[in-house]
């Protein structure tokens, strides 16, 4: 049973874009890995962005820095 966890910022994420995630990493592992669709489980993870960092700054000061 594959399992995927999609990690992302919490910044208003529709269900609609959501479902394609869903769909398009089960579709990804049913064609490259010849994998179950029924037997493939795909998790959502969003974090804030105050918890989410690169270069020893959080997603938060980054964007507000324009980066």
């Amino acid at each position: 049973m594959p399992y995927v966890n999609i990690k992302i910022t919490n910044e208003n994420v529709t269900p609609e874009k959501k479902a394609a995630l869903i769909k398009g990493a089960t579709q990804l592992l049913v064609d490259v890995l010849d994998k179950n669709p029924n037997t493939t489980v795909v998790v959502i993870d969003e974090v804030d962005t105050d918890n989410w960092g690169i270069a020893g700054e959080s997603i938060t000061v980054r964007r507000k820095n324009g980066q």
